[in-house]
C-alpha cells in the first residue's frame, strides 16, 4: 500500500518535532569500535542500552557515596 503525501508530511513533522539525532564520527584509530558497532543487529538499541546501563551505574555510585557520607557524618 502506497503512503500518501499527507502521511509522509505528517511523519516528517513528527520526526522533526519529537526526535533527536546524535552523530558520532569514527576515525581510523577507532576502527575496532566501528567494527564492534557494525556487528550489532540493532545499533541504536545497543547505544541506548549502554547509556542506560551507565546512567544506572552512576546513580548507584552516587547513592553509595551519599550513604557513606551520611555514615561518616554520624561517626
Amino acid at each position: 500500500m502506497a503512503v500518501s503525501d499527507a502521511q509522509r508530511r505528517a511523519d516528517a513533522k513528527y520526526k522533526r518535532e519529537s526526535t533527536k539525532t546524535a552523530v558520532a564520527r569514527f576515525y581510523p584509530a577507532d576502527a575496532d569500535l566501528w567494527e564492534w558497532l557494525c556487528a550489532q543487529p540493532n545499533k541504536a538499541g545497543y547505544i541506548k542500552r549502554l547509556i542506560r546501563e551507565d546512567m544506572e551505574r552512576r546513580r548507584r555510585s552516587e547513592e553509595h557515596t551519599s550513604e557513606l557520607q551520611s555514615l561518616l557524618m554520624i561517626a
